[in-house]
């Protein structure tokens, strides 16, 4: 297995917030909103843990008028695109920004959330136990904990073959911030021990694309 190399958990880099943003996320976040919408009920108080900028829930609150946003990030620079985001998706009233560390929620109160949702957040983590176990206290008995991040691929051949699949039309940049966060990600055996840490059942955690596994469960 290829060793994991840790990027930071989050950077205040106004450049690599708008690099990351300008990147052709649109597929990947379709499918997140798709796979959350077939997989059960949403919301309607959602949360968001590490919005980045925000183009999830836009995308969450444009399919399902009913549902209310609480989107959290550490990172100012990301949340400074994220209130563009939102204004130009019409959904100013539904998302509520918050500069917050997603993994010290303590103003939160427990069982506050329909859904909890969290992408692409778990890879810059040490041990992703403390952000699966803050999601499980926030989220409503009945209600859904859907994640999704990269996994860390076998070899350096594997990984710079997701590079060329993935990234091949994307500038330099681009192309290292996505090799950076495949070398970061965990292994789907070490999300499923996180999240039996957490309380939660690690068979929910499942490979859904050649570069991404989910965690989609319901909270008793």
């Amino acid at each position: 297995m290829l060793p994991r190399t840790l990027e930071p958990e989050f950077s205040e880099n106004d450049d690599e917030a708008w690099t990351y943003d300008q990147m052709d996320h649109a597929a990947v976040n379709q499918a997140f909103v798709d796979d959350l919408l077939a997989g059960g009920p949403v919301g309607p108080d959602v949360l968001d843990l590490g919005t980045g900028t925000a183009r999830i829930p836009v995308q969450l609150c444009q399919a399902l008028p009913e549902v209310r946003v609480m989107a959290i990030d550490a990172a100012t620079s990301m949340l400074e695109i994220a209130r563009t985001n939102i204004d130009l998706g019409g959904v100013l009233d539904r998302i509520q920004l918050e500069h917050a560390d997603a993994k010290r929620l303590e103003a939160f109160a427990d069982g506050m959330f329909q859904t909890v949702l969290c992408n692409s957040v778990v890879h810059h983590l040490p041990d992703p136990a403390p952000l699966l176990t803050a999601a499980r206290r926030l989220v409503a008995p009945g209600g859904r904990i859907f994640f999704r991040d990269l996994f860390r691929p076998p070899s350096e051949a594997a990984l710079e073959a997701l590079v060329t699949a993935h990234a091949a039309g994307e500038p330099p940049e681009s192309q290292q911030l996505l090799r950076q966060s495949l070398h970061a990600a965990l292994s789907p055996e070490e999300v499923r021990q996180g999240a039996a840490a957490a309380g939660l059942d690690p068979q929910a955690v499942r490979l859904t694309s050649d570069r991404h596994w989910t965690l989609d469960t319901v909270v008793a």
